[in-house]
Parts: structure tokens; C-alpha cells; sequence
């Protein structure tokens, strides 16, 4: 039986450095909470023994002014490399080896100038220690080389990178950046000596990966091309990756963050390819700027092999049935990214194949949340016997509450540039007064305190605008026309902006991803095509980036919609649209709600991309919803931005109830809610749903 061994690092605190262009590496918040959760998921999951870990941490400092772990614990070049060669030595052929790297990630000048030439750079790992000039950097040569040794030892790796190559600042925002506060590669004259192996070694391994191309990379230079292992990296290369406070607690890694989270919440043979897809969802969600990237075998099973099918349930630890209702004590809670009122399926405790739906013993709503732990009552009772202590219980929802925090922020030398303040005749103060009063009691959007998380941000630009912001500070796209303060009704209508956007993100948020019917769904783009005829035979070309589809505008796109079940599915397109409008797609031409998918049915959709007037580029999502009963999800449509909803439909115009309840309207669920438990969601499992989407850039010809 093979074993699995996990290397974790995580390094919030940098001690002082500064590069010779005056950048430098901040200490983080987050990156130890992400190592801890991961261990703590490992832990639990697997019963992964302490010494199959192998974990270096750097906390923020003490009054020594330094991590108060041991330096034999701290993620050094030197430790790091070691921890590597360690667990290569002691992992045998067919076992697992998961790698998790929280912290900066960074670029120095090569040290290989035969292969990146003279001007070229190294993508790096950075470690605590960089400030001192005679430490190194774990370069991207040197990481390349360790994980082909385990590759060539027959490990199963799956490699997760929270970091990113490159940074930028942030104005206002409430989350952190992974890599040095500006652009920078490192100058610093370095030792050139690795602890990894000899330069020419390094050099071959590197070229025999890329087939002696140069610069030939997956991510950014980071790694060559992934084949024999699984790499899940936070974002490209020109872009940044986030830490944000997502639980309201404590800071979290994105990639980090939503990797936890999907992985409660999943079936058992779930794949990487799947995986990714929830979680870069997720992360674009939030933060428009970071695009994660899967690399390798992305049809592995998640913590598997070719030969088995692993399954990852919560346990029921304690049941007490003097409760009315009976309550049950999880072995999961904060860490794992459980919320009260997240919804638990429990399994009689003989039941160990956890796909079977109609099995299910009880409903459990988490009612009191402990980082480790929490305790949930019963709700709903579907089959007779007893919840025994050791039972399996499956996360199948969690509360998602619509109501958007925002957060009023004024512009000050402090937290903006100098030549992006807001003309001085405007009274910040009394704009964003007004916008404050415009918000209060509408039941979509409510303020936040400094101490709340906030999910946008209101402030007043150099143009004297409103400008709405992602957490991070940086404006949303496409919100025109601009606002100027002063104008009539500008607040009541700026309001207006953020309670459309708060609807347009609820449906993109929109999933249920534990579901079976999930890897029945096959949903794919299939390439482009620049002068379609309808009714003609279609010629699709592929993608320049299949990661990263884009098109010019009036090019033609293909979406092949597949249904692999043994039953008949009723799929539902939704457009959401870069000028933030949803609609209903009318894929063959009925205008019917839902469109029958018989079993084996295959559609290849052709859509017709454009932009609208004045736009230069935007980006589309096609939102695949598919049900087992009848479906109605045009209730969710919704105009484009600042456009009123028709009189005639009261699609959009609804009370904000808890996201549950409307998916119960849009499936066509017997049970209408009774209390404030909307969980007959799940009380009939043959109505079963799922959504899956892809994404589609369209530039301006």
C-alpha cells in the first residue's frame, strides 16, 4: 500500500532586505494560516502521522525580532533544499508526495547565462533569509531538478505553488500581494554554488525537459513543461497572487484558500482538471487580476493514482440524541472552511461508498463553528436507524449570503498617489456621506467596519468619479458611464451599480460541486472561427492559449455541451456579459427554458462574439447549468448595467433570500422552505443539478 508524505512551507515573516532597484519582499500574513490548514486537512483526511510531514515555517517576529520557530524549522535555502532530498530518500516508488509552497515568489538575475542568455532571469522560491547577500534563492533550474528526481524514483507529486513571479501595489486594499512590491529581478550578486546539483547537471536536467528549446516554461520560467506530475500554480506570470481575510479571521492565500475549500465539498472521483476549474472560478470571482494555472497529469484523481479511487469524508466524532434536535459533533470547522449553516449529508456508518445519494441517513445543519471542529443538528430525517459515532458525513451546501459588504474609502496621500487624489474641491467626506445614506435599508449591499471584510470598495477618483473597487483597490472594468460626484442622484445611482453587481456575482458564484452529475457535464470551448456561416459546416481553429481562450470581435466561437449520464438532462445556457448583463442563451432556436439532453446527446453551440459600443475589450462567461427536474433559471436574467429591469418580468427585483432557496425555485424542488433552514435543496437526491462554465476574452478588432 503506498504511503503519502507532505512537504509544507509557509513563510509570513521576511527578515529585513531591501533589493538594489529598492524593492523588497514584505513579510506576509497569510502563508503559515495556509500551512497549517493544510496540515490540518492532511491530518484529518488521511491520519497522516506527524512524521510523514515535513514542514518549515517562518511566523511573524517575536521580540527577538526573529520566527519564534527553531532556524532548523525555518524555510532557508539550505533547509528547503534538504527537506526535498529528504523526503526523496524516504518516499518509495508508487507512494504520493503533495508539496505546498505559500510565500514570495520572485525573479534574479540567471545564473545560467549559457541557457537564458546574458540579460535573462530565474524564476525563484524566495526564502526567509534573502536579505542577507550571501543567501540563495531556490531557483527555478534547482526546483525543476528535485521534482524530476522524484519523478525518476516513481513518486505520484502533486506540487501547489501559493506565490507569484512578479507583484504590484495596491491602493486601499484589504488583501497582500505575493512578491516584491514593485516589478523587479534581483541584481544581488549571489553564491552560484548549488546544494541541489552541479550547474551542468541543472542545465541538462532543464534541457532535456524542454527539448533544448530556450526559455520553453509552463509557468512563467518557473518550470518546464509539466508531464509526470501535477503543478497548481496561483496565477500567471504577469500577474499577482492574493492573501485576503475570506473567512473575516485570518488572512488566507486565494489558491490556498479555495483549494480547501473545494476540497470539502467534492466527490470521490473527483479529478485535478475539475478541481481547477471550481477553483479558478472562485478566485476570478473576487480577484480579476489572478488566473491560476494547472499544469501536468490534470486527469489524476485528487490524492490518487491510476490504481485506486480514494473517497474524503468528514466523520462523526460524538452524537447526542438527548438533543431535540439531535445534534452531532464534525471533525472539521474553520480550517476546513466550514460556516454555520453549512449543510452535512450523513451516511449510515456501514455505507462507505459515498456516490450513493439515495443513501443518505440525515441532513445536518452546522449550528456552532470550532477551528477544528463543530457541532450540527439534524434537520431533515430521510431513511429510519441511528446516527452511530464513525459515521461518513458529505458537505452539499453552504450558506452564501448575498448581502455584499462595502467599504467607504477616502483618498488620502497615505494610501494614494499624489497625482490620483481627487480634485480638492470635492468634500470626500460628504460624497461618500451620501452614498452611505443611499445604501442604507435596501437589503442587497451594507456597509463594513475597518475590522469587516469588505467585498468592494467605494472611493472618489482624480476625475472626481465614484470608482467601485475590487477589495484589492483596483477599479472594476466597464462601469459605464462614469458617475461624477455632485450630479443628481449620482450616490442613489452608483448604489444602484453595486446591487446589480452583487447580483450578477451571486449567479456567477452559482455551483454544486459535489454533486455526480458534475463529471456527467462535458462543457468545452472547441476553438474559434473568423468567418462562420450559419448552417455551414464549422472549421473551428484552436486557441492560441486553451488556458486563456480570446477572440476578436464578430469572430465566431464553438461550445460543445455533452451529456454522459444514463438519464435525460435539462440544460440551461446563461451569457454573463462583460458589460455585467445576464442572459438566457437560445442554444436551438425554441426559446423553450430548458433544453432536453438525452443520454449521449453532444451539441456544438456556435456563438458569434462582440463587444459593446465603446468597449475595447471584455471577457464573457458561459454559465452551463444542467437539472434532473424542470428547470427555470430566467429569473436570474438581468440587463446590462445601469439599464432598467423590463416592467413586465420581476426577474431581479426579488428579496435577497439565501441563495439555497432560489436554486430550490430554479430546479423545480416540491418543497417550498418553511423555516429559516432552507435545506430541501437536498430532500429528494433525483433532483439533481449541476453548472459548469467557460470563460471567453473578446478584443476589439
Amino acid at each position: 500500500m503506498s504511503s503519502l508524505y507532505a512537504l509544507l512551507v509557509g513563510i509570513d515573516c521576511y527578515l529585513p532586505n531591501k533589493l538594489p532597484d529598492g524593492a523588497s519582499y514584505r513579510s506576509l500574513k497569510g502563508c503559515v494560516h495556509d500551512i497549517n490548514h493544510v496540515e490540518a486537512f492532511l491530518k484529518r483526511q488521511f491520519n497522516l502521522p506527524t512524521e510523514q510531514i515535513y514542514k518549515l515555517t517562518a511566523s511573524n517576529v517575536d521580540d527577538s525580532g526573529e520566527p519564534f520557530e527553531p532556524p532548523s524549522k525555518w524555510p532557508t535555502y539550505e533547509n528547503t533544499v534538504k527537506m526535498f532530498q529528504e523526503v526523496t530518500s524516504m518516499a518509495q516508488s508508487g507512494d504520493q508526495v503533495y508539496i505546498h509552497y505559500s510565500g514570495h515568489g520572485g525573479r534574479a538575475v540567471t545564473i545560467y547565462p549559457e541557457l537564458k542568455r546574458e540579460k535573462g532571469f530565474d524564476e525563484a522560491l524566495v526564502p526567509l533569509d534573502i536579505g542577507k547577500p550571501t543567501s540563495r534563492y531556490l531557483r527555478d533550474l534547482e526546483l525543476a531538478a528535485l521534482l524530476q528526481k522524484m519523478v525518476s524514483k516513481g513518486l505520484v507529486v502533486t506540487v501547489v505553488l501559493d506565490s507569484c513571479h512578479s507583484g504590484g501595489a495596491t491602493r486601499a486594499g484589504d488583501s497582500d500581494i505575493r512578491g516584491a512590491d514593485t516589478n523587479t529581478v534581483d541584481t544581488t550578486p549571489r553564491p552560484t554554488e548549488s546544494l541541489v546539483a552541479s550547474s551542468w547537471e541543472l542545465v541538462t536536467t532543464w534541457q532535456n525537459l524542454t527539448g533544448g528549446t530556450r526559455n520553453a516554461a509552463a509557468v512563467g520560467g518557473m518550470l518546464p513543461l509539466v508531464k509526470d506530475y501535477v503543478l497548481l500554480a496561483a496565477c500567471r506570470p504577469s500577474e499577482s497572487a492574493y492573501e485576503y481575510a475570506f473567512n473575516g479571521f485570518e488572512r488566507n492565500g486565494a489558491l490556498t484558500y479555495w483549494l480547501l475549500d473545494s476540497l470539502q465539498n467534492r466527490s470521490v472521483d473527483l479529478t485535478y482538471n475539475e478541481l481547477y476549474s471550481r477553483i479558478n472560478a472562485k478566485i476570478h470571482s473576487q480577484f480579476q487580476q489572478q488566473t491560476p494555472m494547472l499544469m501536468g497529469e490534470g486527469n489524476r484523481l485528487v490524492f490518487g493514482n491510476s490504481y485506486e479511487s480514494l473517497q474524503y469524508t468528514a466523520t462523526v466524532m460524538q452524537v447526542d440524541a438527548t438533543s431535540h434536535p439531535v445534534q452531532v459533533k464534525l471533525n472539521a470547522g474553520i480550517a476546513q472552511g466550514v460556516e454555520s449553516g453549512s449543510l452535512f449529508a450523513i451516511y449510515p456508518r456501514e455505507i462507505k461508498d459515498i456516490t450513493q445519494s439515495d443513501k443518505h441517513l440525515a441532513i445536518a445543519e452546522v449550528i456552532e463553528v470550532g477551528v477544528t471542529d463543530a457541532w450540527a443538528e439534524v434537520i431533515k430525517t430521510l431513511h429510519t436507524g441511528e446516527i452511530e459515532p464513525g459515521a461518513n458525513a458529505v458537505i452539499i451546501g453552504a450558506p452564501v449570503d448575498l448581502m455584499r459588504g462595502i467599504r467607504l474609502v477616502e483618498c488620502t496621500p497615505e494610501n494614494t498617489k499624489l497625482e490620483d487624489l481627487p480634485p480638492k474641491e470635492i468634500n470626500q467626506q460628504a460624497a461618500l456621506q451620501a452614498v452611505a445614506i443611499a445604501a442604507s435599508g435596501n437589503g442587497w449591499v451594507k456597509l463594513v467596519t475597518e475590522q469587516e471584510v469588505a467585498d468592494y470598495q467605494v472611493s472618489i477618483n482624480k476625475f472626481g468619479e465614484y470608482e467601485i473597487c475590487e477589495p484589492t483597490g483596483q477599479p472594476l472594468p466597464n462601469l459605464q458611464p462614469p458617475l461624477k460626484v455632485g450630479e443628481t442622484d449620482a450616490a442613489t445611482q452608483l448604489v444602484k451599480r453595486l446591487v446589480h453587481l452583487t447580483k450578477y456575482k451571486a449567479t456567477e458564484e452559482l455551483d454544486n460541486f459535489g454533486t455526480t452529475l458534475t463529471k456527467k457535464l462535458i462543457v468545452e470551448l472547441v476553438g474559434k472561427q473568423a468567418n462562420y456561416r450559419q448552417n455551414r459546416q464549422p472549421s473551428p481553429q484552436p486557441f492560441d492559449d486553451l488556458s486563456n481562450p480570446s477572440v476578436r470581435a464578430g469572430e465566431t466561437v464553438f461550445l460543445r455541451i455533452r451529456n454522459e449520464s444514463s438519464q435525460v438532462l435539462n440544460v440551461v445556457v446563461l451569457a454573463l456579459s462583460s458589460d455585467w448583463s445576464i442572459f438566457q442563451l437560445d442554444i436551438l432556436g425554441d426559446n423553450a427554458n430548458f433544453v432536453p439532453f438525452d443520454p449521449g446527446q453532444e451539441e456544438c453551440i456556435p456563438l458569434k462574439m462582440s463587444l459593446p459600443s465603446g468597449y475595447q475589450e471584455g471577457t464573457d462567461i458561459f454559465k452551463v447549468f444542467t437539472t434532473v427536474g424542470q428547470a427555470n433559471f430566467r429569473w436570474l436574467e438581468l440587463p446590462s448595467l445601469d439599464q432598467p429591469i423590463p416592467s413586465s418580468s420581476t426577474r431581479g427585483l426579488k428579496a435577497p433570500r439565501n441563495q439555497l432557496e432560489e436554486l430550490l425555485a430554479a430546479v423545480g424542488a416540491d418543497d417550498q422552505p418553511t423555516t429559516s433552514r432552507n435545506v430541501q435543496v437536498v430532500a429528494d437526491p433525483s433532483r439533481g443539478w449541476t453548472t459548469k462554465q467557460v470563460t471567453v476574452k473578446v478584443i476589439a478588432t
